[in-house]
């Protein structure tokens, strides 16, 4: 059948248009593969759309995420030796990487790692632009690259296995997330997305 391109907005080349924070209803579908797309999330709404990507897939079924490296950013946008004006400006520049372009949450591969495993996948494998051992996902990314730092992809680029959602790391998760994260936001989050609701 090909690829089903979903999006919030009806724009050119989108077939559903839907928020797949708050719904995917497919199932048994053979790869789930999201560009530049989780940083734009609130991290609860990244948790839920995660959960959803897992349960969409087919038994030992791959998602490939692609999103901006924190690490990268932080290294690459803030100099701790410059001083004066230019500090102030790699300040603006940081905070921009963070809130610019609609960003809700910025990700490190830690970050990643962690949020995947608790949401059921497994076997993950962090990959170059465009390189996958999968022909599926080869070539995909469409997104525009800038420098790499030494040791540090400006982008993330992780694949991973559907497998088995361990809810007690999924609720610890969700718990901290909730405790040390959202309780922390201005004006506080009304409700957080809820697994539960998912159901």
């Amino acid at each position: 059948m090909g690829w089903v391109n979903l999006d919030i907005e009806s724009l050119p080349g989108v077939d559903v248009v839907l928020d797949a924070a708050r719904e995917l209803p497919f199932h048994d579908v053979e790869a789930v593969y999201a560009e530049h797309f989780l940083e734009h999330l609130r991290i609860d709404a990244a948790l839920a759309f995660l959960v959803r990507a897992q349960r969409a897939l087919r038994p030992g079924a791959w998602l490939r995420l692609s999103t901006p490296n924190l690490d990268w950013v932080v290294r690459m946008q803030y100099d701790r030796k410059a001083s004066g004006e230019e500090k102030a400006i790699r300040g603006l520049q940081l905070n921009r990487a963070f809130h610019g372009w609609g960003h809700q949450f910025l990700w490190n591969r830690e970050a990643l790692e962690l949020v995947l495993a608790a949401t059921g996948f497994e076997g993950l494998r962090f990959c170059r632009y465009g390189e996958s051992a999968l022909e599926i996902f080869s070539g995909i990314e469409r997104h525009e690259t800038y420098q790499d730092a030494p040791g540090e992809p400006h982008v993330l680029i992780v694949e991973a296995r559907k497998g088995e959602v361990p809810s007690e790391l999924l609720q610890r998760v969700r718990d901290f997330v909730r405790d040390e994260y959202l309780a922390h936001l201005e004006p506080m989050p009304r409700a957080m997305i809820d697994v539960e609701e998912m159901e």
